[in-house]
């Protein structure tokens, strides 16, 4: 598994959003990117953090930033959840696990005393450069936007 930190260089990724179409960090050349893992589409906590994330696009679009969710559900999914709530970034359909292992957010869990393999919920801030500018790995998924700003310093 991929530890990753800041001022690493992003790790490729190319994969399907919910309408199919590759989405790959080579499309955000000169942008500055969010890129957030999340579990499970329709989920309390996912749906909170994707919400806000999207009440606030516009703003991050205006600051020079792109928003991008990945998770290890189908695009079917993806576009049921991106149309319920009418996201207007891409979500990732990464069913192979490929980008969730390069990014070292795919790992050992435990709830209950049970341990399971799962997504760790973890954002980075891609420079337009194509570099870790920040990781949070402890999200606040009502308030990330704040959150985000607040470590972002903007």
């Amino acid at each position: 598994m991929a530890t990753l930190s800041k001022g690493d260089k992003a790790p490729q990724f190319s994969g399907p959003n919910q309408s199919g179409e590759l989405i790959s960090l080579d499309k955000f050349k000169g942008k500055k990117l969010i890129l957030y893992f999340y579990p499970k589409d329709n989920t309390p906590g996912c749906t909170a953090e994707s919400c806000d994330l999207n009440d606030n696009y516009q703003s991050w679009l205006s600051k020079g930033y792109e928003v991008v969710g990945v998770s290890p559900d189908s695009v079917a999914s993806h576009k049921k959840f991106a149309d319920k709530f009418q996201f207007g970034f891409n979500l990732i359909a990464d069913t192979e696990k490929e980008i969730l292992q390069a990014y070292g957010v795919w790992a050992e869990k435990s709830m209950y005393g049970k341990k399971y393999m799962g997504v760790l919920r973890t954002t980075f801030v891609i420079s337009d450069e194509g570099i870790i500018e920040e990781i949070l790995d402890k999200v606040d998924t009502k308030n990330h936007t704040v959150q985000l700003t607040k470590a972002l310093d903007i």
